[in-house]
């Protein structure tokens, strides 16, 4: 892991502007520096990975999928959304810099991931068509989440399935599909990581919920659904060419967790 997130941090240090206008260069860092677990671009290179190629070969797509993560949460943060002042500990981007410049830094966010997308050794359109699809799809899950809240509506059951799988799950399966993709992998195993990774992500929100304890549902029910989805990530994983192993250990890790 500690290799994995290592080439990580070098690869947005990278990919970061530096100079002119500073505000931008400034906030841009600051959304992506502020910490996270970097969940999404180790899946990325595991991906490459478990599809039976290198984790070298999924560098850019997993610097991207980081990129456009940091981007929703930037705009998430806004007023207009979640009125979020802290993010991660630290002041969030509109906090700290201002409105304005908050959402232009989710903006260069959002183009930069697909510039940097684009740089895949391989399948590279392809790479970007599932950056593009599921970004959108994040967008969607949002658009439903805040017509609830608005609405002053608890979440149906419906609602909560929508929402969880678009503006969570999605992202976590750009980017397992990314990572098959820049490894060489072929449609059976893209399709097992992505099957993966959906379960994945909705077993990491409902244990997000769990540690929240804002579950749409009871407590056994969430506890359930986290067993449920984790062993669905992890049956997926079956037949895959390369190797599984950090795959497994990620989705075992998150039952249980603590943050």
């Amino acid at each position: 892991m500690a290799g994995y997130l290592e080439t990580i941090e070098k690869a947005l240090d990278d990919a970061l502007p530096r100079g002119r206008p500073e505000t931008l260069a400034a906030a841009m860092r600051w959304a992506v520096g502020a910490g996270g677990k970097r969940i999404r671009p180790q899946i990325c290179l595991a991906a490459a990975v478990a599809a039976g190629g290198k984790a070298e070969d999924a560098v850019k797509p997993a610097c991207a999928i980081e990129l456009l993560h940091n981007y929703t949460l930037v705009h998430d943060d806004l007023p207009a959304m979640d009125d979020d002042r802290e993010r991660r500990g630290k002041p969030s981007v509109w906090a700290k810099f201002g409105e304005a410049n908050a959402i232009l830094a989710g903006d260069a966010l959002q183009a930069l991931a697909f510039r940097v997308a684009a740089d895949a050794p391989r399948n590279a359109a392809a790479v970007v068509a599932a950056l593009g699809d599921r970004g959108v799809g994040v967008v969607a899950g949002q658009v439903e989440d805040v017509a609830r809240e608005d609405a002053s509506r608890p979440l149906d059951a419906e609602s909560v399935d929508f929402v969880y799988a678009h503006k969570t799950a999605d992202l976590f399966v750009a980017a397992a599909q990314m990572g098959a993709l820049a490894g060489g992998g072929d449609a059976a195993s893209v399709a097992k990581l992505g099957a993966y990774a959906f379960h994945l992500g909705l077993a990491f929100q409902f244990e997000d919920d769990l540690i929240d304890g804002d579950s749409p549902y009871s407590r056994e029910k969430t506890e359930a659904l986290v067993r449920e989805h984790t062993r669905a990530a992890l049956d997926a994983l079956d037949g895959l060419p390369g190797d599984v192993a950090f795959l497994k250990t990620l989705a075992e890790g998150l039952v249980g967790r603590s943050a």
